[in-house]
């Protein structure tokens, strides 16, 4: 499995961006859960947003009312969308997915790269 993801770049504050991840496909196993986190310089990655197979979401409170994580058309794609973007949300952003193997059952967790938001003040 490998996840690629798309649209970090720099940003004034209050300005808005849009991440897309991709996953890729296996006739062996299908995509549950799909999360975007967040590592700033000097501290600890953190969960930003995540989106269950049904749809259910979760936002950090510092992202809530901000960002909103949606999934794609197919269930290896997740997209997060960041509104009125501040200093603070300056990070590399990851995507994360849970991968379900039809065979066994058991799930296992990937990352995407990295990609660079930053936010000027």
């Amino acid at each position: 499995v490998q996840l690629q993801a798309s649209g970090g770049g720099y940003v004034q504050a209050g300005g808005s961006l849009r991440f897309s991840c991709v996953g890729t496909t296996s006739t062996s196993s299908t995509y549950e859960s799909m999360a975007w986190y967040r590592q700033a310089p000097g501290k600890q990655r953190e969960l930003v947003a995540s989106i269950s197979s049904g749809g259910r979401t979760n936002y950090a409170d510092s992202v809530k009312g901000r960002f909103t994580i949606s999934r794609g058309d197919r269930r290896n794609t997740v997209h997060l969308q960041m509104n009125s973007l501040k200093h603070e949300d300056t990070a590399t952003y990851y995507c994360n997915a849970e991968v379900k193997l039809y065979y066994s059952g058991n799930s296992r967790w990937y990352w995407g790269q990295g990609t660079l938001v930053t936010v000027s003040s």
